[in-house]
C-alpha cells in the first residue's frame, strides 16, 4: 500500500522522515505545501493513502484520485477542508487526529486572552508607531472564564486558568465534569462570563454557534477567545461587537478566510490580536501528531 504525504512543510517533512520504521508503507513526502487542489490528482499516481495538512480535498477533485481508499487528516478540523461523507459514499474513510496539541493549543487560548485583557499587542503596535499608549487593562484574577465546549484543549484551558486565579463555567452538549469547573446551561454562562473561549468542532450544527443573539446575550465588555474555527462565529455579528464596544477585545487564531487578507475588516480594528491559526504549532505538538499519522498510516496497512 502506497500513500503520499502532499503538502508537507519543511518542518513536519523532516519530523515524517525521521520516524518512518523499517516495515512501514511507503509514504513518499511532497515538500510544497502551497499545491492547489487540482494537483492532488497527479501527486497521488494511484497511491491509497493521502496524508494532508491543510490543502481542500473537494469531492470532485477525490472522484479523480483513482485507488484513494484512505485520508489522514493533520488535525480534527477536516470539515474545513473537506466533505467526510461525500467521501465516504466514494468509498475513501476519512482518518482524524485528536489530542496532539491539547496543551499547545491551549496555551495559545490563554495567552491570547492575557494579551487581550492588557492590550499587549495594540501598545506594542502605538510603541513602534512612536505613540505612547497607556490605558487600564483588565486583571483577570478572580474573573469568570466560560468555556463553550469542553474536550481536551478545553480542559487544559481550564486547568492553567484556575491556577492563575480565576473562576471557571463550562457548556457541553454532553454531560462531563472537572474539578473545579461548574457546568452550566449557555445562557448563564454568556451572562455571566468575563472571558468567552470557543472550543467546539466545526460541523452542520456548530456553524454559526455564536450567533448575533448570542452575541448580544453576552456580558458588555466581554473578551472573546476563538482557537476552534472561524465559522463558528458569526463574523459580521463580532466585527459590529468589537466596533460599539460589547466586545472588549477578540483574541482570534481562526478566521473564515485563511490567510486573512491585509484589507479585512478585522486587520483594521485596534481591538484584535490576530495569530495566523497557529495555536498548535509547537515541536512538542507536531511530533504527536507525526506519530499520529504514522500510527493510522501502518494500521490502515496492515488493514485494520
Amino acid at each position: 500500500m502506497r500513500g503520499v504525504f502532499i503538502d508537507a512543510n519543511k518542518s513536519l517533512a523532516d519530523i515524517f522522515d525521521r520516524q518512518n520504521k523499517p516495515g512501514d508503507p511507503t509514504v513518499r513526502v511532497n515538500r510544497d505545501p502551497d499545491i492547489t487542489s487540482d494537483q492532488i490528482p497527479a501527486l497521488l499516481d494511484g497511491a491509497e493513502i493521502v496524508v494532508v495538512d491543510h490543502t481542500a480535498l473537494p469531492t470532485d477533485v477525490a472522484r479523480r484520485c483513482g485507488g484513494l481508499k484512505h485520508v489522514v487528516f493533520l488535525g480534527t478540523g477536516a470539515r474545513s477542508y473537506m466533505n467526510p461523507e461525500e467521501l465516504s459514499e466514494l468509498g475513501i474513510a476519512v482518518h482524524l487526529i485528536k489530542g496532539y496539541g491539547d496543551t499547545a493549543v491551549a496555551e495559545c487560548a490563554i495567552a491570547l486572552m492575557w494579551a487581550a485583557a492588557r492590550g499587549i499587542a495594540q501598545m506594542d503596535r502605538e510603541m513602534r508607531a512612536g505613540n505612547w499608549l497607556r490605558e487600564d487593562g483588565m486583571q483577570l484574577t478572580g474573573k469568570m472564564l466560560g468555556l463553550i465546549g469542553f474536550g481536551g484543549i478545553a480542559a487544559e484551558v481550564a486547568r492553567i486558568a484556575l491556577g492563575t486565579g480565576m473562576k471557571v463555567i463550562a457548556w457541553n452538549r454532553s454531560p462531563k465534569k472537572f474539578a473545579g469547573v461548574d457546568f452550566v446551561p449557555l445562557e448563564a454562562l454568556l451572562a455571566q462570563s468575563d472571558v468567552v473561549s470557543l472550543h467546539l468542532l466545526l460541523n452542520d450544527e456548530t456553524r454559526g454557534f455564536l450567533s448575533r443573539g448570542r452575541i448580544a446575550a453576552m456580558k458588555r465588555g466581554v473578551i472573546l477567545v476563538n482557537t476552534a474555527r472561524g465559522a463558528i462565529v458569526d463574523e459580521g455579528a463580532m466585527i459590529e461587537a468589537l466596533k460599539s464596544g460589547h466586545i472588549r477585545h477578540a483574541g482570534l487564531d481562526v478566521f473564515n478566510i485563511e490567510p486573512l487578507p491585509a484589507d479585512h475588516p478585522l486587520t483594521q480594528l485596534p481591538n484584535v490580536t490576530l495569530s495566523a491559526h497557529s495555536a498548535f504549532r509547537t515541536p512538542e505538538a507536531s511530533e504527536n501528531l507525526i506519530h499520529a499519522a504514522w500510527e493510522h498510516c501502518r494500521r490502515v496497512a496492515r488493514g485494520g
